[in-house]
């Protein structure tokens, strides 16, 4: 019997769904394969249970892997800087991944598996926790992983373009949260005031986030000017789960500010840590996205909307394929600029449909097969457990 694990070992659980529909299906369409659900905290092990339901929760075996005790004691200084309490709960269950086909991860820190174990690592399987543009998605490190199931053909043509993906590595597979999160979920009522609502989501990235300069004075904008709608703050779930936020990729540190006293206003929401900030709640109600360089756009366009974006580093001038995004919407440079715009968010809407379902037909394969049962179908092929029971 064929032994696959789906590894839930991160700090929140936002990448939770985008392979725990994956796991579910697996256990249910597969008996002839184990599937583990290898969880380092319980915040994570209650997400992927609620995705998976109880029949399937019942067919998966539940592992919990965490760092030594000695680890621990010193974890919640470190985990502040460094990603400390996901390496050291990997590292401390080497043998038990040697036991296993195949384990499928939505980041590249489990890559240390490879390195560690060597000829006795199961094969790491890639599920990308989100379908931006930037080249984070397309880090070189990606290249070890040794199978990629992608939401649709521009990952495909990006990663082979930069390297990562060879001639049969890959699957298009479509996109997994949706068949997890959106399934018979209508859009929620965010206000019951009649006027629209502004979802505003920015990133954590201290260089690329709109936030340090200014999201503050957006909050202070609506708060202003409540004719205008309503505004949802629903930033990265990362965003302010630290004061310090250190940019590996642009390598710069800065500290994050806080929670204008206006945010108090009653046409003002802001969710800083709840598991809205994940599972569409806010994507699915608001009628206009306010962002930077945060993916979860692709999520909002899953139905066509207005949205519009705040550049404050430059990005227009950097342009290129990791500003892809940009071209759903009006970008504005400051907040005065973007408050000019705002209120013409319908005729945007209707300006931008056009690109913005082109574009996420190219990033999101759709089927009539959920990617789901696409990516349970994949794994199951390469770890060569044959037509099933």
């Amino acid at each position: 019997m064929k032994r696959v694990g789906f590894l839930f070992n991160h700090d929140a659980a936002h990448q939770a769904a985008h392979i725990a529909g994956i796991a579910r299906e697996l256990a249910l369409s597969r008996p002839d394969i184990e599937v583990f659900a290898l969880w380092s905290r319980k915040a994570l092990c209650t997400v992927v249970e609620e995705i998976c339901g109880p029949e399937a929760t019942r067919a998966i075996k539940w592992v919990k892997i965490e760092p030594s005790p000695g680890a621990r004691l010193i974890a919640p200084a470190v985990d502040r800087v460094l990603p400390f309490t996901r390496v050291m709960a990997l590292r401390r269950n080497l043998d038990l991944f040697a036991t296993l086909d195949a384990i499928v991860s939505t980041e590249r820190t489990c890559l240390m598996i490879k390195r560690e174990l060597g000829a006795r690592s199961p094969k790491i399987v890639y599920v990308p926790h989100g379908a931006g543009d930037r080249n984070v998605s397309y880090h070189p490190e990606k290249a070890g992983f040794d199978l990629f199931l992608i939401s649709g053909r521009k990952y495909a043509e990006a990663g082979q373009a930069m390297g990562l993906l060879g001639p049969d590595n890959w699957r298009i597979i479509g996109y997994p949260k949706f068949d997890a999160v959106l399934e018979g979920k209508p859009r929620p009522v965010l206000f019951d005031n009649g006027r629209p609502t502004f979802l505003y989501n920015p990133h954590f990235d201290p260089v690329l986030s709109s936030w340090y300069d200014m999201g503050p004075d957006l909050i202070r904008h609506f708060a202003a000017h409540p004719e205008l709608g309503n505004l949802v703050v629903a930033p990265h779930v990362m965003l302010f789960r630290k004061r310090f936020h250190y940019s590996l990729e642009l390598k710069k540190l800065r500290r994050r500010p806080g929670i204008p006293k206006e945010a108090a206003a009653p046409n003002i929401l802001v969710d800083t840590s709840s598991p809205r900030l994940f599972d569409m709640h806010y994507t699915l109600g608001a009628d206009v996205y306010i962002g930077d360089v945060s993916s979860q756009v692709y999520e909002f366009l899953a139905i066509p909307r207005a949205c519009f974006f705040l550049d404050s580093h430059g990005g227009q001038e950097i342009g290129g394929e990791n500003y892809r995004f940009w071209q759903f919407g009006p970008v504005a440079r400051s907040v005065p600029e973007l408050g000019q715009m705002l209120p013409d968010w319908q005729a945007v809407a209707a300006r931008y449909e056009q690109v913005q379902r082109e574009q996420f037909a190219y990033t999101m394969d759709e089927s009539d097969v959920p990617a789901s049962k696409r990516g349970a179908a994949a794994i199951a092929e390469y770890v060569g457990a044959g037509a099933g029971a």
